[in-house]
């Protein structure tokens, strides 16, 4: 996979400027185009798709409030990706609901990065989890930046959290140009109990794509994230690459229970595939 469009979610938290560097820096590795995108928060169906006119009622101040917020915002990841010397980006502003309209907008991008949801802050729409809901709504990969995040050049240690599915796979596929940047790529098969080994065709795999990978012994399977957590840090690894497990079952968003605390406690960005 070539990264030749990376979106990066804008707004007003005061996590948003190293999400904006680091997605900055992301474009000038890959020589990739950068869309900052900020949203009004307010659903599209409320009045574009329905019959009513906000701008006509007594929520038109609130509303004017919501663009003059996002166009600040904007204003800002400008003035940081010029600051940073990205060759092609360009500001969005979208009205509608923050997960849906990073959903929508993600089709046309080959990464989204996203923040981890801050314990104790308000999520923005639709409710719960940000970026489990991206996932789960997006077919694109998403790479979710921590609260904590300070560095805004990763990828040098990566950990590839490996277990045969289709989400790994897929996590694998989009963490490719990632992976051919890095020093080290360490590889950590995890697996049930009575299951055979992991497949001898993966390390070759990557090697074909110029990768060359340490296979760290097997694991059984995780029933949660907390092994992972700390392979990460014995690892020192600044990246882990990983897919999302989950569903969508009417209003709630279920994730299974690695990816729920990965997403949770995670201490270095995380690339995820669903």
């Amino acid at each position: 996979m070539n990264c030749k469009t990376i979106l990066v979610h804008v707004d007003e938290s005061a996590h948003a400027a190293t999400r904006i560097a680091l997605a900055a820096q992301l474009a000038l590795q890959h020589d990739a185009h950068l869309v900052g995108v900020a949203l009004t928060g307010v659903s599209r169906y409320y009045y574009r798709e329905g019959a009513a006119d906000l701008a006509r009622t007594v929520l038109a101040p609130h509303m004017e409030m919501l663009f003059a917020r996002a166009d600040a915002a904007l204003d800002a990841f400008e003035r940081q990706a010029a600051g940073a010397g990205v060759r092609s980006y360009e500001r969005r502003l979208v009205d509608d609901e923050t997960g849906a309209g990073l959903a929508l907008c993600g089709l046309y991008a080959d990464l989204l990065v996203l923040g981890q949801q801050e314990p104790g802050k308000p999520s923005p729409p639709p409710g719960g989890d940000l970026a489990a809901h991206v996932l789960l709504a997006c077919p694109r990969p998403v790479l979710v930046v921590p609260y904590i995040q300070r560095q805004t050049v990763i990828g040098k240690r990566i950990l590839v959290a490996w277990n045969g599915s289709v989400q790994a796979a897929r996590a694998l596929s989009a963490a490719l140009p990632f992976l051919r940047r890095a020093e080290r790529v360490t590889v950590a098969a995890f697996r049930p109990a009575d299951e055979p080994a992991a497949d001898p065709d993966l390390l070759p795999y990557l090697k074909r794509h110029g990768i060359e990978a340490a296979l760290l012994g097997e694991s059984p399977g995780l029933s949660g994230g907390e092994p992972l957590l700390s392979l990460l840090a014995d690892q020192a690894a600044d990246m882990l690459v990983m897919g999302a497990y989950g569903r969508a079952h009417l209003s709630e968003l279920l994730l299974g229970g690695v990816t729920r605390t990965v997403l949770e406690s995670m201490t270095v960005p995380v690339l995820m595939a669903h």
